[in-house]
């Protein structure tokens, strides 16, 4: 029993030294760059500027249908699935289009373009810039599901309309964490606005 004990408090300290340093990482990884307009109580709006992704278009419709498929995909892709076995580092968010075929995308680094980066050797894989723009998000924490997606999306509808901003019907979902990270987990809906 005293053996048991002891195997179990070594396995607990070295799941909580690894999800620390999971944490950690995420602060050195590049992300998509905006700069908050307005705060309200339920939802930001920021301002987002012109970005490289690479993306891939899903024929299967929902979160839990179309993200291991996608993440695959583009990890795969940088991970050295090029033309040049070439490695991208990760960038956060994990971005997904919230439409009839998902589109999911991952941000280029800044120090790559169109004209540099190693072609795909999938060829499903994209590379696409979205122009800057203005979005408001809604945050969550936890494991995003295809419920949890829509509740947000449906809070995000409210408090919108409850503040007269007008949007248009381009929802995403961000994710930030590696599916291993089990802490501190965050979510975000976002709409364009008009």
């Amino acid at each position: 029993m005293k053996t048991a004990i002891i195997i179990l408090v070594i396995i607990l300290i070295a799941f909580t030294f690894i999800q620390l340093y999971f944490m950690n990482a995420q602060r050195d990884i590049e992300r998509y760059p905006y700069v908050v307009k307005e705060k309200y109580k339920q939802f930001e709006i920021r301002n987002y500027e012109t970005t490289l992704f690479t993306s891939v278009k899903l024929s299967t419709k929902g979160y839990k249908n179309s993200s291991s498929k996608g993440f695959s995909i583009l990890a795969g892709y940088i991970f050295g699935n090029n033309e040049r076995n070439e490695k991208i580092s990760m960038t956060s968010p994990v971005s997904m289009s919230l439409e009839d075929s998902m589109t999911m995308m991952f941000m280029v680094p800044k120090k790559f373009n169109k004209n540099n980066l190693p072609k795909p050797n999938q060829s499903g894989i994209e590379f696409k810039e979205e122009p800057s723009k203005t979005m408001a998000a809604i945050r969550f924490s936890g494991w995003a599901n295809d419920a949890k997606i829509e509740k947000y999306k449906q809070q995000l509808i409210s408090a919108l309309d409850a503040e007269g901003i007008k949007y248009v019907n381009r929802f995403y979902y961000f994710g930030y964490n590696a599916p291993y990270e089990l802490f501190n987990r965050k979510n975000e809906i976002l709409v364009e606005l008009q």
